[in-house]
């Protein structure tokens, strides 16, 4: 399996084609000029060793080494060792509001951002905790399996939008019954669900199945993100705001933040609620909420030590760059003998 650390540099690989354009476009005014003072045949009269196909090898060999150094760039990661290792944590299922409300700006830079940051800062955290996502609106969806992956698990997370879900609302209800499927039954783990929400337009039976998730082991902290004041849902085409949602009444939604669903919930599976507005406060919380719990060893479990690679396209990136430097644009002697292609006509 690969990852790759620092995937921006990607974006390096756009000077290849430059490159190309740069050349195509010197070969083309060369031609030009070339013809206004002499004719093609004279030209190869004066300049018999000159290789047009040696001056393609020099840039695509160029090419390469830019390739290689952009590769070594975004540090490509093999997983090549694999041990089995014991640990002792929890098992830890984010879930995560991705309703249209979450688009509200109240929160900067909205809220389905800030659930982001939030869950990442949880998670970065951690140790040997295992780590699930759950995705909901009107339904609830698996996003991520409990894991000990945290790489995959933000990424995952990042992916996460509100366009997941066809079906609108805030069925936190959904997402405590599924959570209730991710935790292994057979081990006898402290388990933990952690809602994300702005707790708006939720189903009524919300604390009753809480407080049945709680009789089953799992204790429940609820994160609220938005503002009890309320913010507009801005309807956006390429980042810039075209409109604001509406109502079937054609009037402006004001979405609010309700913590007090978010407090009952958490309050009916022996949790607590913490408002989202500060990452350090909620990391903090979250930490010391879990710091209480006893973590119970968790059966062993083969894990990837993932190396860096970047060496290797470092490595060839020179020898590439060093071959472009000592490539001459004349002819080789014994390919010119052999002719291949009819450079001699």
């Amino acid at each position: 399996m690969i990852q790759f650390e620092e995937k921006i540099w990607f974006w390096v690989l756009l000077i290849i084609p430059i490159l190309w354009l740069g050349f195509l476009v010197l070969q083309f005014w060369k031609k030009r000029t070339q013809k206004q003072f002499s004719n093609p045949e004279l030209l190869k009269k004066l300049s018999p060793n000159k290789s047009f196909f040696k001056s393609i090898l020099k840039i695509f060999v160029l090419s390469l080494a830019f390739g290689c150094f952009t590769i070594a760039l975004v540090n490509p990661k093999m997983g090549t060792k694999f041990k089995d290792v014991k640990r002792e944590g929890l098992d830890i299922v984010f879930a995560v509001d991705v309703s249209k409300s979450m688009l509200a700006e109240d929160m900067a830079p909205n809220r389905l951002e800030k659930s982001k940051q939030l869950v990442t800062q949880i998670i970065n955290s951690l140790a040997s905790d295992r780590v699930g996502i759950i995705a909901y609106a009107g339904k609830a969806f698996p996003q991520l399996p409990i894991t000990t992956d945290y790489a995959a698990a933000k990424m995952f997370l990042q992916n996460m939008n509100t366009d997941m879900m066809s079906s609108q609302g805030t069925a936190i209800n959904e997402a405590i019954e599924l959570a209730k499927t991710y935790y292994d039954k057979e081990q006898e783990s402290n388990r933990v669900l952690i809602i994300i929400s702005d707790g708006e337009d939720h189903s009524t039976a919300s604390e009753d199945i809480a407080e049945e998730a709680h009789d089953e082991g799992i204790q429940i902290f609820t994160i609220g993100v938005g503002n009890v004041k309320g913010g507009l849902i801005p309807i956006k085409r390429n980042g810039i705001v075209l409109n604001y949602k509406k109502d079937r009444q054609g009037e402006t939604v004001i979405t609010k933040l309700n913590e007090e669903t978010l407090k009952s919930i958490a309050k009916a599976a022996n949790g607590i609620y913490i408002n989202g507005a500060s990452t350090k406060t909620v990391v903090d919380s979250i930490k010391t909420q879990l710091d209480q719990l006893d973590r119970t060893e968790l059966e062993a479990s083969q894990y990837a030590d993932f190396e860096d690679q970047f060496q290797w396209f470092l490595g060839l990136g020179f020898i590439f760059l060093l071959i472009d430097i000592f490539l001459l644009e004349r002819k080789t002697a014994w390919l010119k003998k052999l002719n291949l292609f009819n450079e001699n006509l």
